[in-house]
């Protein structure tokens, strides 16, 4: 069972890699997310999913853990296969997918290709008690999936590689982390995960700067407050 493969990209094509791996090419279906990141020549390394039927072996590649996370959450759900969830996945980022679920948004899964409003709405209905778990679940930090080739290809200049890295030690924490942050705060006040990633994604869409995991509770509880009062 594949798990993880680490080449050089050979080619990239509308829904699928190929990866070279001494000298041996591996078809790997990706999402156009992760299929955007992949550059012909470059190294890169691929989280694999790996579905073997009767008549075939299929791989499917993820740049991150949390897609892959996502891609084996949707193939929980009847009537959803990995080419749907490869679908989903290019227009909904994980982040993305998170905020639809938690609020109900049927229409933003229904953006993607063989997805109906039906299967849109099964797939939020049945995720939706799930997917606070995965948020609290996610870990924050970088997956280990990522392409490492753009730093230290031989073919580039030196300058260049320095560039992303002199940002990275500069850069604060994402959303991603203060929102798993902040949803593990109200869920230790006593809240369910899902209604706290609600809470939580509605405050962090509202806010443009300066967001912190204190910010964040704060207008979490307040849309906890507001939405209890509604009642």
């Amino acid at each position: 069972m594949i798990a993880k493969l680490t080449g050089i990209i050979d080619s990239v094509g509308a829904d699928f890699a190929v990866i070279d791996v001494a000298g041996v090419g591996y078809m790997v279906f990706a999402s156009s997310r992760t299929l955007g990141r992949l550059m012909p020549g470059d190294a890169a390394s691929l989280l694999v999913e790996t579905h073997v039927r009767e008549d075939h072996i299929h791989l499917f590649g993820f740049y991150d853990a949390l897609e892959r996370d996502w891609f084996k959450l949707l193939t929980t759900v009847q009537g959803v296969g990995p080419k749907v969830c490869l679908a989903i996945l290019s227009v909904l980022d994980p982040d993305g997918l998170v905020h639809a679920v938690a609020a109900g948004d049927k229409a933003a899964v229904a953006r993607a290709n063989g997805v109906g409003p039906k299967l849109a709405g099964r797939i939020v209905s049945e995720l939706k008690d799930k997917v606070g778990a995965l948020a609290l679940g996610a870990a924050p930090a970088p997956a280990e999936g990522t392409p490492k080739g753009k730093g230290k290809s031989k073919s580039k200049g030196t300058g260049k590689a320095k560039k992303p890295g002199k940002k990275k030690e500069e850069a604060g924490p994402d959303t991603r982390t203060l929102t798993h942050d902040a949803v593990s705060a109200l869920v230790n006040l006593g809240y369910g995960p899902s209604e706290a990633l609600v809470a939580v994604s509605h405050a962090a869409h509202a806010m443009e700067d300066a967001v912190t995991v204190e910010a964040l509770i704060k207008a979490g509880l307040g849309e906890l407050g507001g939405a209890e009062g509604a009642r």
